[in-house]
């Protein structure tokens, strides 16, 4: 089974060890397109914005927005090439930092509480949605827009029934600031390293394990996946799970940073990280995709986001250039796709 699985990861999408280190083989994998898209949109800046978007306050302004998105698009990213989808983030992120706030800031409980209250939230809310996608058959799309609903009601209610009011301020401990909220040089998020681990440990789990076998397995068809052995119903429990815990750790980092909490804020989250994993090269239908595709993804639409406000452009244009970029990512992706596919068939026949 593992054997099978890891063939036939050539033609889905994972770094399986039979893809070889021709040029050809290199184009043929997922996150070719947002090598592309990266190097166009680098250039591209760097032409119209001079040394500025290259100087460290540049570098600086689309790594910390990149930072925070990319640890909400990795487990996003598992979930789209397992074939599902979350959108609750919107509302786990100010959840969770409400959360935090209200405990260690409102109540002035040790920091180590508000922060596992706060993870405690994002893993409830991803558990919850495992739970009922399984049950109810119902799409994740459809029950995740419910969640999240759901989740903003509960937010606001309690924070007023708790604060009386939609905002809460918290001073957390130095060290606390230091580990998830401060400036490296006074520019750079330390959430910066954050979303490099988060990448590293994701990374080897979808590209070294066998869970990582698994979640292609289930984008590519979850019947014989599970028909095969895989165990889907604790596999998607699980990634929701790791979505939740993701959205409420920058939840906790971003509580930490402004030292404030409110209800209204995440939602751009949603849609962003969305866009972000689409342009890193993973299908919409899942099965395909990798984590280098996602974190190049991810550069790329923070270097738009911010790299318009380098030029003389109007800023509006940005969403302007998103949008294409999406749409040329959809494109590619299925382009590169179906050469991968050519590629499998050709080698075994």
């Amino acid at each position: 089974m593992a054997t099978a699985a890891r063939t036939d990861t050539a033609a889905t999408g994972a770094p399986g060890k039979t893809g070889g280190r021709s040029l050809g083989a290199l184009i043929r994998r997922p996150e070719a397109g947002s090598v592309l898209g990266l190097v166009a949109v680098f250039a591209f800046f760097t032409l119209v914005s001079g040394q500025i978007f290259v100087s460290p306050a540049g570098f600086a302004s689309w790594l910390n927005v990149a930072a925070e998105i990319g640890i909400v698009a990795l487990p996003i990213g598992l979930l789209m090439i397992a074939g599902e989808l979350d959108l609750s983030i919107g509302a786990v992120i100010p959840a969770a930092s409400l959360s935090f706030a209200i405990v260690s800031g409102h109540y002035d409980m040790p920091e180590v509480i508000g922060v596992a209250v706060a993870l405690g939230v994002g893993l409830l809310v991803g558990a919850v949605n495992g739970f009922l996608v399984l049950r109810t058959g119902v799409p994740s799309l459809i029950v995740t827009i419910g969640t999240m609903f759901a989740v903003m009601g509960l937010t606001l209610g309690l924070s007023v029934l708790l604060t009386g009011s939609t905002s809460t301020n918290v001073v957390p401990a130095p060290v606390w600031k230091a580990i998830f909220g401060t400036f490296i040089g006074g520019m750079f998020q330390v959430t910066i390293f954050w979303w490099i681990a988060f990448a590293a440990v994701i990374a080897y789990v979808l590209h070294v394990t066998p869970f990582g076998n698994w979640i292609f397995a289930m984008g590519g068809d979850k019947t014989s996946a599970r028909n095969a052995g895989i165990p889907t119903e604790r596999l998607t429990i699980t990634l929701f799970m790791v979505s939740g815990f993701a959205a409420a750790f920058v939840g906790v980092s971003q509580a930490m940073v402004y030292q404030s909490a409110q209800v209204a804020g995440g939602q751009a989250f949603i849609f962003n990280s969305i866009m972000c994993v689409v342009i890193g090269g993973v299908l919409l239908t899942g099965g395909f995709g990798s984590v280098v595709g996602i974190v190049l993804g991810t550069i790329t639409f923070s270097m738009v986001n911010q790299g318009i406000y380098f030029t003389g452009f109007d800023p509006n244009l940005g969403s302007v250039i998103i949008g294409a970029l999406l749409l040329l990512a959809v494109l590619m992706n299925d382009t590169f796709r179906q050469m991968a596919l050519s590629y499998s068939t050709k080698k075994k026949s």
